[in-house]
């Protein structure tokens, strides 16, 4: 596993709760929720290309 995934992940998360606090305190709550949202799917796309990676490992580990 690239520990660089590590970071990306948790450099987004971390942009995404600045961001959120920011809309927050501007009031735009739909917005940050809207952003919220949006960084947990990119985050979700990153981690099943990993799985998918994974997957297709074991396959060709067994020979299925």
């Amino acid at each position: 596993m690239d520990i660089n995934l590590i970071f990306r992940i948790a450099g987004i998360g971390i942009l995404i709760s600045v961001l959120n606090m920011v809309l927050k305190q501007a009031g735009k709550e739909e917005q940050a929720q809207m952003l919220t949202l949006a960084g947990v799917v990119i985050v979700l796309l990153m981690v099943i290309q990993i799985i998918q990676r994974l997957f297709t490992d074991v396959r060709a580990v067994f020979g299925l």
